[in-house]
């Protein structure tokens, strides 16, 4: 590692601790990673014909006019893969703000209420497993706030149930080949089948599900306050039937956007944008049907855009250019080369530490440097469906859960509810970490004694 590597690697270790230490140092998170982002890459622009030539070769330096034109293309590209994401959760974001407000949640609310706050716990951890499934864990992630915000009121129960959340939505999404980005990543680059992982990777998430909540439940007792019914709440102004369709067509939407991707090819923002359209279109009309529009100016969408948490959005934005300035200079994979020397190919091991990492940085250069690393074998391991690639869909994809910034369900639940970085890590970390380990056991049994190859 080069001195300037290393420069590069202490920056972001300090920017991290920052944003580890928000709640101590009464600075935003975002203001840490748009500096440890600006940080990285101008010390890269130091010698960026350097890193270009080790990482991509001296064609790809050929093809640009000069180091500092490829440098540029190389933040456009990492610029544009991670504006797809920001597009996406503003999108996503957008239409659940749309449809909460118009009273579309009340009937969710309605069935998933109970007063026992334990069985409130059970059924949140089960919708938000199978939710995170059917359209992916960051979307899950914002429809079960805005639910949890309607039935439960006390702030200290509530980062409970939410972090309960984050770890749900990501067991759910590691077993289905749509749930996560990672997952998709896999599944797309036919390193995994959907029947092999929805098959062997299903009980081990749950498990890494279930043992968290039954850890959790006693941190629970009593009974909730009796939530608000929508007559007492929010002064509604849209009809039941109207709600219904903002309901419909705002979630349906979102399960529609991987059949939107599969039909079209295009990137999954632009399914968001679809959905954003038509739910705006229509509760435009809604609303144009009203004789006092301007009283209910308030929950238009041109308003609702104002409520979206831009801070979050930065957040994301610099801590994902930081983690790809990080892969530019190879240490990622560099970190994949060597815990393969050290552990000895054993592929428990190696992807156990990945999905340790992932809770660290982004896990999507993780994995990718994983599929560039090692090839698909005809048989064996590291065959198609073979024991390292399902346990890297699921390690990646749970291992996130550890730290709250690890995912992309943790950092906007985060935002959402305000949980900060201390207080996630003293009292969730271990718990998703055990959760963790226990679906990794799980999955050792299930291959050791039940498919056996």
């Amino acid at each position: 590692m080069s001195a300037l590597t290393l420069v590069i690697v202490i920056v972001f270790v300090l920017g991290y601790l920052g944003i580890a230490l928000e709640s101590t140092l009464k600075v935003n998170k975002a203001a840490f990673a748009l500096l440890m982002c600006v940080l990285c890459w101008s010390l890269f622009s130091l010698s960026p014909e350097t890193f270009i030539s080790s990482f991509h070769g001296l064609d790809f330096l050929k093809e640009a006019s000069s180091a500092t034109a490829a440098m540029g293309n190389l933040l456009k590209e990492h610029l544009g893969e991670t504006s797809e994401t920001l597009f996406f959760l503003m999108g996503a974001m957008t239409i659940v703000e749309i449809v909460d407000t118009n009273g579309g949640f009340n009937f969710v609310r309605d069935t998933l209420s109970t007063r026992s706050k334990r069985a409130l716990l059970w059924r949140i951890a089960f919708m938000t497993f199978v939710l995170s499934a059917i359209l992916d864990n960051l979307t899950t992630s914002i429809v079960m706030v805005m639910v949890l915000r309607k039935l439960v009121h006390d702030p200290k129960d509530r980062l409970i149930y939410a972090s309960l959340i984050i770890i749900a939505a990501n067991s759910g999404g590691a077993f289905s080949p749509i749930g996560d980005v990672t997952t998709i990543m896999l599944w797309v680059g036919n390193y995994i089948t959907t029947a092999g992982v929805m098959k062997e990777i299903f009980i081990c998430s749950l498990t890494s599900m279930i043992v968290p909540a039954l850890i959790l439940q006693f941190s629970l007792k009593g009974e909730l306050a009796q939530p608000e019914s929508a007559s007492e709440g929010d002064a509604l102004d849209f009809s039941r039937r109207e709600r219904m369709i903002v309901f419909f067509l705002g979630v349906g939407g979102l399960m529609f956007v991987p059949v939107f991707r599969y039909l079209t090819d295009l990137p999954p923002y632009m399914g968001i944008l679809l959905v954003l359209s038509l739910l705006w279109f229509t509760t435009e009309m809604f609303y144009r049907s009203k004789h006092e529009i301007h009283d209910n100016m308030k929950k238009r969408v041109t308003k609702l855009l104002t409520k979206i948490d831009f801070a979050t959005i930065l957040f994301f934005l610099g801590i994902l250019m930081a983690v790809s300035c990080l892969q530019e200079v190879g240490v990622l994979e560099g970190l994949g080369l060597w815990l393969n020397d050290v552990s000895g190919n054993n592929h428990y091991l190696v992807t156990g530490v990945i999905g340790v990492i992932s809770s660290i940085v982004d896990n999507v250069p993780l994995v990718a440097g994983c599929m560039h690393m090692y090839p698909i074998a005809p048989s064996g391991d590291m065959a198609v469906d073979g024991i390292f690639w399902q346990l890297l869909a699921y390690c990646a994809g749970v291992g996130g859960s550890m730290l709250i910034i690890g995912s992309a369900a943790g950092v906007i639940v985060m935002g959402l509810e305000k949980i900060s970085f201390g207080w996630y890590l003293k009292n969730i970390t271990w718990i998703a970490f055990v959760g963790y380990l226990a679906g990794i056991l799980e999955y050792w049994i299930e291959r050791t004694y039940i498919f056996v190859n």
